[in-house]
């Protein structure tokens, strides 16, 4: 379903609800189980918001880590072609906890002669951290 498909069953539902209350307090219909519908719909209208708002997030960072990857491709040996939307590939690639891509792509930087050691240090220790953190959530599930 599309946006604006979603947002015009909005506006119904939006239209008829009070109607339909009425109508069913008219013919018998408690306004708890008005109420209850409502309670399902809005968690239904949530729910497709979230999940709608996790998609597209992903898909922004998706094409942001192919953007990163064509201009690393282009020009390996150009410190900034490793950035893209002032994100470095390696963070991206931790994000979505890609962590021995990242690693490579942290060596692979580090050894570039332009690159800045502040950015080098930041990133390893963001490794580091996600390392730790893996580890952590192993030995809890042991």
């Amino acid at each position: 379903m599309n946006y604006a498909a979603t947002l015009a069953v909005l506006v119904v539902l939006a239209f008829c609800f009070p109607l339909s209350v009425r109508l069913g307090a008219q013919v018998g219909v408690p306004e708890a189980v008005s109420v209850s519908i409502l309670g399902a719909l809005l968690t239904f209208l949530a729910a497709t918001f979230l999940v709608r708002w996790q998609v597209n997030r992903h898909r922004r960072t998706m094409e942001r880590l192919e953007a990163a990857r064509e201009q690393v491709l282009a020009d390996p040996q150009n410190p900034r072609a490793y950035f893209v939307g002032g994100e470095h590939l390696g963070a991206l690639l931790l994000r979505l906890d890609r962590r021995r891509e990242a690693s490579e792509v942290i060596d692979r930087y580090a050894r570039l002669g332009g690159a800045r050691e502040s950015e080098i240090v930041a990133l390893r220790e963001a490794l580091a951290r996600a390392q730790q953190r893996q580890r952590r959530a192993q030995g809890r599930e042991a």
